[in-house]
């Protein structure tokens, strides 16, 4: 059983939407208990990386979802659950992020529209469980006005203005910062891929 969490503004709907095209059971789940007894775990957000985690801190959650990563329980955070894996970002200075890994998750800056919005391309980056069997540079598609940096558990990279990391794996651990539940056949594989490879 895979465990979503509803943290009150997370793109719920299409993550469900997704689950249910490739046939996986899961359970929506709102509390520190339902955390604890989770056995995949999966935190899709959307909106202000502020917002988020102050959620998470009223929901009473964070220790719980910290402490699920850290004793092996497949995690995928997507969009701004993958921000929320870093120390810290930009859009909310002073707010701690979840602090699995290091860096300040910051703002597309330069000449460019912002947000990075619609289909780009992926770089992958060594050997991925959540990427087999979507090519080597599959497009998918962003919505992000903010990027995480490259750091070692970089597991695929995408270009504008700059190269930032739009993927994460390492052990149990996985993150996406574009939307696979948008992403067409590419995005149901990816999803797929976490639920039956990551364990």
């Amino acid at each position: 059983m895979i465990s979503v969490f509803d943290y009150g503004a997370g793109n719920l709907q299409s993550v469900q939407n997704t689950l249910g095209a490739i046939g996986a059971q899961y359970e929506l789940i709102r509390d520190a208990e339902a955390v604890e007894r989770s056995h995949k775990l999966i935190l899709p957000g959307v909106g202000h990386f502020g917002q988020m985690l102050r959620a998470l801190d009223t929901l009473g959650v964070r220790d719980a979802i910290v402490n699920r990563i850290r004793v092996g329980v497949p995690f995928l955070g997507i969009c701004l659950g993958l921000q929320a894996l870093f120390e810290s970002s930009e859009e909310a200075p002073g707010e701690r992020g979840l602090g699995i890994y290091p860096g300040v998750v910051k703002r597309f800056k330069g000449d460019v529209r912002i947000p990075h919005m619609g289909w780009n391309q992926l770089n992958k980056v060594g050997e991925s469980r959540m990427m087999q069997g979507v090519g080597e540079h599959p497009y998918v598609y962003f919505a992000n006005s903010y990027y995480c940096p490259l750091i070692t558990e970089t597991s695929a990279t995408c270009d504008y203005t700059r190269s930032f990391t739009a993927a994460v794996e390492k052990y149990n651990v996985c993150g996406v910062q574009f939307h696979p539940e948008k992403s067409g056949a590419v995005g149901l594989q990816i999803v797929r891929n976490f639920i039956e490879k990551v364990c």
